[in-house]
């Protein structure tokens, strides 16, 4: 496959979507794998160095957030990729970290705004310990080290925020993907006192938390009541309606205020690229900030003072850095540098957002990547996961499309119905229809490339993790005529055993979006690629975490098991100490490196 390896295409240090900043705004806090696992970091704004703080090689580090006196951060970290998510608190100097949770079967969760009241004394988080199939909000007080429950009810519960005087937690309780509610809580309140509902609602609305505002009378909410799409609306803490703030054409996504209540910035979602927006408050005046690169912003904070934002941007030609924004002097400075060797040798290629005509007269939005020169080249269909996410234009897969474009390899990446970012009707296409319509709108962008006077219609692959890997195998079993090579990481292959081995706080959820399998196992049955297993005859490569609490190692099991019983040849490699993806940078350059070359070897075997 030519001078480079996939390995060359490989970040430098990939990043969990966490960050914190220092109170001072002077020091910034996130997880990435630079030192081979997924570690805390922290680094000061005008520096070149960063600093490790944790030194797990076991445990990935998946959230941090930092104390008002600038003291302590807390985070968690879970044990090669179980997601069994443990607190940790410990010095924001360094030092050896402490745990606040010791439970290794329990789910645990920061909040998902700010973890620590703004008097700095509480901490707030959600476990599935009591229950496992429901998650309760519990307060911790740093200063007796006594734990207090105060959402027990039935339900999926995530704790948001303390309120300005520290004696409220905002909760979401999520009822679906594409419903969910706001409550707040008393922080001393009794487990069986009610928490309020501040977002009662007909059908289906999704209510996703942002910050208070900064009087304690209600909270920021991104909401798509009565929309398609999520804006900005004010939700009070007492019984009347909400007022909108902001209600653009796309979603709205991270939500941030400044601890001085002046400054509120966000991202819209626009066809897949952020925009940030930046207003100050009271009078909601625009501010004029400078342009980031075309990309897409995966965390989000702001300094107490609303002078500095910082965020992860990732773009298509170069992988995810931390980034801070002094919103006074308009400077932008790109605190990291993950470039891989080869991105300094080739040109990296920035994709075309393209949409293509399907079975029932929808437009299926997609980024197409071409490499230079006529052709004809052969392409890889690359099938996001969720499905409820979306194909965003980053450096996806570790560099692994920028390498196969490098080696005249096409991508098409389509974000097919059922995918977030254009609308809720569209998100909810998918809902107890998986291996169904969306697979004619993956027989449709092969019918859509094969138009393409530069596609090589003979070398045509299929490429996926999660829900993709499902749907992958779903192309290989139920189109088969159509693949020269497929690769599928983690997806499920029965959904009748998929549904009933997934995380027990998702088991509520799943009847209504995928399907019972006590009731309707004929019908999911018939969506699952196991069932056409007999038809498959693509080159084949499973990769699957041992791990994995999403997709049970068993869906792998089952689909290899069919397929060389017949003998046909499949290639198999399980990681023992990974989960639902990869924590362990060697892991995942092995896994993918293997996987390109596997993808070269049908699509470009010179």
């Amino acid at each position: 496959m030519g001078t480079f390896r996939y390995a060359d295409f490989a970040p430098v240090r990939r990043f969990q979507p966490a960050l914190a900043m220092s109170p001072d705004g002077a020091t910034v806090a996130y997880a990435s794998n630079a030192s081979g696992q997924s570690n805390l970091w922290r680094q000061d704004i005008d520096s070149d160095q960063a600093t490790q703080l944790t030194h797990f090689t076991e445990r990935a580090v998946r959230n941090v957030a930092w104390s008002p006196d600038g003291v302590r951060l807390v985070f968690t970290a879970d044990h090669q990729g179980d997601e069994f998510h443990q607190v940790f608190i410990m010095d924001a100097d360094g030092g050896k970290p402490r745990a606040l949770t010791e439970a290794p079967n329990v789910q645990h969760q920061l909040g998902i705004v700010e973890t620590f009241s703004p008097d700095g004394r509480f901490i707030v988080y959600a476990g599935n310990d009591r229950d496992p199939t429901c998650q309760d909000v519990l307060v911790h007080d740093l200063t007796t080290g006594d734990t207090r429950r105060i959402v027990t009810a039935d339900g999926y519960h995530f704790p948001t925020a303390f309120s300005p005087d520290s004696r409220v937690v905002g909760i979401v309780r999520a009822n679906s993907n594409t419903d969910s509610d706001i409550l707040v809580a008393d922080r001393d309140g009794s487990p069986s006192d009610e928490p309020r509902l501040l977002s009662a609602h007909d059908g289906e609305a999704k209510h996703e938390p942002g910050p208070w505002k900064p009087d304690g009378s209600g909270l920021f909410v991104l909401t798509d009541r009565g929309r398609e799409f999520t804006g900005i609306a004010e939700f009070p803490t007492t019984p009347a309606a909400f007022d909108w703030f902001e209600q653009p054409d796309w979603d709205v996504e991270q939500l941030v205020l400044s601890a001085d209540g002046e400054t509120l910035a966000w991202t819209v979602n626009d066809n897949g690229y952020s925009r940030l927006q930046v207003r100050r408050l009271p009078t909601a005046e625009a501010l004029a900030i400078p342009a980031a690169p075309a990309g897409a912003i995966t965390a989000l904070c702001i300094s107490r003072d609303g002078r500095r934002l910082a965020f992860l941007l990732a773009t298509a030609t170069r992988p995810a850095e931390v980034v801070v924004m002094d919103l006074v002097t308009g400077s932008v400075r790109v605190l990291t540098d993950s470039a891989p060797p080869a991105l300094r040798a080739v040109d990296a290629v920035e994709p075309t957002l393209v949409q293509f005509g399907t079975h029932d007269g929808r437009a299926i939005p997609a980024f197409l990547y071409r490499p230079p020169g006529d052709g004809p080249f052969p392409v890889l269909l690359s099938i996001h996961g969720g499905p409820e996410a979306q194909e965003r234009p980053v450096y996806m897969y570790g560099g692994l499309y920028q390498y196969l474009l490098s080696h005249n390899v096409a991508i098409l990446a389509p974000n097919v119905r059922g995918s977030t970012g254009y609308g809720a009707t569209y998100q909810k296409l998918i809902h107890r229809d998986w291996g169904g319509a969306e697979l004619g709108d993956l027989e449709h962008a092969v019918r859509y490339l094969h138009e393409l006077d530069w596609v090589d219609r003979d070398r045509i692959g299929v490429f996926g993790g999660s829900f993709g890997g499902f749907a992958t195998l779903s192309c290989v079993s139920r189109l088969p005529d159509l693949w020269a090579v497929a690769v599928d990481i983690v997806g499920p292959s029965n959904l009748v055993s998929f549904v009933r081995a997934v995380p027990p706080t998702w088991r509520r959820m799943t009847a209504g979006l995928i399907g019972d399998a006590d009731t309707e196992a004929d019908f999911l049955m018939s969506r699952s690629p196991v069932t056409y297993a007999d038809a498959i005859k693509t080159p084949l490569f499973v990769i699957q975490g041992a791990n994995d609490p999403r997709v049970a190692k068993a869906e792998s099991d089952q689909i290899v098991e069919r397929l060389r019983a017949r003998g046909v040849d499949v290639r198999y490699d399980v990681y023992e100490d990974e989960g639902h993806g990869f924590t362990k940078r060697a892991n995942e350059i092995q896994a993918l490196g293997d996987a390109a070359d596997f993808i070269g070897s049908y699509l470009d075997p010179s």
